[in-house]
């Protein structure tokens, strides 16, 4: 009889490669989000801020992961500004969720099954270098510009009384480090729901046939389009040749674009308005639509955009296909013997827990305001700031204020979605079961 090898004692080696495998997983985020954030707002102008770039490139990872920018300044009695940022740069965040996903799975490769207490410490270790990294991100989102006041009084009396306005920025601490931290648990979660690459505790390996390829068939449509809104976009900048303004619109909101749509086209409504010349990344139906007469709320829906264009018509047909291929997916990938209305509830579910995420992240709210002896600021400074940040391209000029807001209502949009996924699921599974290539899960290995 052999003696058993004998077990590595736990010592630094083993908890060290942890915090490695934690800090690597951060980084690729982090890196990822940088050098698309960069480029984004490159192309929208924010190269030109004087020596504000760093600073506004870690404002806008802090909006990608939810956080909140206020802005705030003035000159004493001369100058006040009041203003806040809540959007999330979805280019930018979906970039740095897929490079973390890729990395932390990675480093769990090779395994059917894992237990739930290593899987807890990986997430918590994670987490934690997540909340380090999530707060010296508030400590660089941070600046002040000098704005120029856009009259020729506002600028004699501002050097009479020897003033300049300023108007700075910075990320809230708290609902950054506090929504960050949620925006990565959600991320790792949505990871363990979809990918077959990820190993359960013994306990939840049962479940993942019912959720798994519901959940990855919703991933497909959430990324279908996403790959759609760019070959749109890439032509639209080859065919108009304003590529430099497109180009910021893909590299900082596609997804907020496309997935609207998307929630849009399953009959979903959005209830927001716009005021002021804030620099948006939105088609000109959806800014016109926003732009409802004396500030009131407008309704963003397939009828209220059809009257602006009418080939917004074809997001219905468009989510149709999508979700009717979803339930395709979805049933292909599911064991055999599971019946058609299965698929059904499945994918119903997948759908609506898909559209209460895609409402919560492409919700928006933009206030400002900046006055000067009641003379509106002149061009630059805090519409260049603003443009920038949410990815706009066209900065605000001779304005003193102005508001976006874009809220879903969830209340519609999620019932309809999950009446989406019944449908769509159902005949799903009967046209799988009529084409006889339905997959199957295989059961994990181990002891």
């Amino acid at each position: 009889m052999h003696p058993e090898p004998p077990t590595p004692a736990p010592g630094p080696p083993g908890f060290l490669r942890g915090w490695l495998d934690a800090l690597a997983v951060v980084l690729a985020g982090l890196v990822a989000m940088a050098a698309v954030a960069a480029l984004g707002l490159w192309a929208a102008g924010a190269d030109e801020l004087p020596g504000g770039f760093p600073s506004v490139l870690a404002a806008t990872l802090a909006l990608a992961v939810g956080g909140t920018v206020s802005l705030d300044g003035g000159a004493g009695f001369f100058a006040q500004v009041d203003a806040g940022i809540t959007a999330m740069p979805l280019s930018v965040g979906l970039v740095g969720a897929l490079a973390m996903v890729e990395v932390f799975l990675r480093q769990l490769r090779f395994r059917a099954v894992a237990h739930g207490g290593e899987l807890l410490g990986r997430v918590a270790r994670t987490a934690a270098v997540w909340v380090v990294a999530l707060a010296l991100l508030t400590v660089g989102a941070k600046h002040t510009f000098a704005v120029p006041l856009g009259s020729d009084l506002a600028e004699q009396i501002g050097g009479l009384l020897g003033v300049n306005p300023e108007v700075g920025f910075h990320a809230e601490a708290a609902t950054t480090i506090g929504l960050g931290l949620l925006w990565l648990l959600v991320v790792l979660a949505a990871a363990f729901a979809v990918s077959r690459r990820a190993p359960l505790p013994r306990s939840l390996v049962p479940f993942q046939q019912a959720v798994r390829p519901a959940a990855f068939a919703m991933l497909m449509v959430l990324l279908a389009y996403v790959a759609i809104g760019l070959v749109v976009g890439l032509i639209t900048a080859a065919v108009h040749g304003n590529a430099r303004e497109t180009m910021a619109v893909l590299l900082l909101a596609l997804p907020n674009l496309v997935w609207l749509a998307f929630g849009v086209g399953t009959g979903a409504e959005w209830h927001g308005h716009l005021m002021g010349a804030v620099g948006l990344p939105v088609p000109k139906p959806l800014a016109e639509v926003l732009r409802a007469p004396d500030g009131q709320e407008a309704t963003v829906s397939l009828g209220t955009l059809a009257e602006q264009d009418g080939r917004a018509w074809w997001l219905l047909p468009l989510a149709a296909v999508l979700l009717l291929a979803a339930g395709v997916l979805a049933a292909y990938r599911a064991p055999r013997g599971v019946r058609p209305w299965q698929h059904a509830v499945r994918l119903a579910a997948a759908a609506a827990v898909t559209m209460l995420l895609v409402g919560v992240w492409t919700g928006v709210y933009a206030e400002y305001g900046l006055s000067v002896l009641g003379v509106g600021v002149g061009e630059g400074g805090l519409g260049d700031l603003l443009g920038s940040v949410l990815g706009g391209t066209n900065p605000l000029a001779g304005l003193g204020g102005g508001t976006l807001v874009l809220e879903p209502q969830l209340w519609v949009a999620v019932p309809l979605a999950a009446g989406w996924g019944l449908v769509t699921g159902f005949l799903g599974g009967l046209v799988a079961a009529r084409l006889g290539r339905r997959g199957k899960v295989e059961p994990p290995a181990g002891p």
